[in-house]
């Protein structure tokens, strides 16, 4: 989480309100819908997207689900121009419906939520191109919402997402960042214990957040709070349940090899090959460079691993931190054979890259020794 944007960028599918909060069998559409798109089944999708369509022709539940749908199949979506203009577009006819609903009723719980969503899903494409003032925007915009968000939490479970989500980088964001402080001086406090309780909530009660909630948490334990462990729990269901999505399998890996489990972390690794996206090359090469050291102890071929790991591209939403864990590999295996200069090279290259913050505690206890 790099970026200011980030305290508001909910990556949110769809929630219950309203119309389709009464609405029993158009929510189970919607549920069979964004699963389709988790496991990448877009054909399948589209059909039951057709049929909220068809029954709510003006409802920005439609527009935003194109848009999630875009997001996953062309993963990484900056990458395809066209994909992305059409993701832009989606996201602004989210808006438009969604002004609809608020000209009405200032509070409404639908206009609410999908102003939110639309906003935080600009923001996060702005802050991928390094569209900052864009980026700061949307992002101000999406907490308007945000705010009323926090009172709708109560009223419906899916909104213990977003406040959590708020809570805890609105608090974590400048303890990373002490330049940001300034700029949070009128946002609201958070709390991240609160924001953790917040979050795992949604991932019980929550229907269509349920998931969206679960990647965060698994991303916030091993990101922030090196809690591998805890990051597994979240992201394995997500594995098992997905199996033909790479993130949720990339992530699962990342949480199981962190957390000692290597055995249990074979088959996804083994399942991150069979994808078709580029980006996971580096991602693998780096995670089988970690089995060869941690596992088997082959040291010679763990070097081989993170070395061809390091020279291959790197997505920075996607696979930077892989880099960080190559460089801290070949730093571990440089100590082990009593290289302390190239240790420390390589460990100064870890706090060039790494965000974890295990990595870089690792890294900086090296060079203090």
């Amino acid at each position: 989480m790099k970026n200011l944007a980030f305290l508001f960028l909910l990556f949110l599918p769809l929630s219950s309100w309203s119309q389709i909060l009464d609405d029993a069998g158009i929510q189970q559409v919607i549920l069979k819908a964004t699963d389709r798109i988790y496991n990448y089944e877009f054909d399948e999708a589209e059909e039951y997207i057709q049929q909220v369509r068809a029954k709510y022709p003006q409802h920005p539940v439609v527009p935003v689900m194109k848009a999630i749908q875009l997001y996953w199949q062309y993963l990484p979506l900056k990458e395809n121009k066209t994909a992305t203009a059409q993701y832009v577009s989606y996201l602004n006819q989210g808006i438009a419906l969604s002004k609809k609903l608020l000209d009405r009723n200032e509070n409404d719980p639908e206009g609410v939520f999908f102003s939110l969503a639309s906003h935080g899903y600009l923001a996060m494409k702005n802050h991928y191109d390094n569209e900052t003032l864009k980026a700061v925007g949307e992002a101000q915009k999406a907490y308007n919402y945000l705010k009323k968000g926090f009172k709708l939490m109560e009223k419906n479970p899916e909104f213990y997402f977003s406040t959590g989500l708020y809570n805890y980088y609105r608090e974590r964001y400048p303890l990373d960042h002490p330049a940001s402080k300034p700029l949070l001086i009128f946002f609201q406090n958070g709390d991240m214990v609160s924001g953790l309780k917040q979050m795992e909530t949604a991932v019980r009660r929550g229907v269509f957040t349920r998931t969206e909630t679960a990647i965060y948490l698994g991303r916030i334990y091993l990101e922030h709070e090196s809690q591998p462990a805890r990051a597994a729990y979240f992201m394995k269901p997500l594995a098992d349940k997905y199996p033909r999505n790479p993130i949720f399998n990339l992530v699962c890996a990342e949480a199981l090899t962190m957390a000692g489990r290597y055995r249990e972390a074979e088959p996804y690794i083994d399942r991150l090959r069979g994808f078709p996206q580029k980006f996971l090359a580096m991602p693998i090469k780096t995670l089988d460079g970690i089995m060869e050291e941690k596992l088997n102890g082959d040291f010679k071929k763990a070097a081989e691993n993170y070395q061809a790991a390091i020279k291959l591209p790197v997505d920075e939403v996607f696979t930077k931190e892989f880099s960080a864990h190559a460089y801290s590999g070949l730093a571990r295996i440089s100590a082990r054979t009593g290289d302390r200069e190239r240790a420390k090279s390589m460990y100064r290259k870890v706090l060039n890259v790494a965000e974890y913050k295990s990595t870089i505690r690792e890294a900086k206890g090296y060079l203090k020794s």
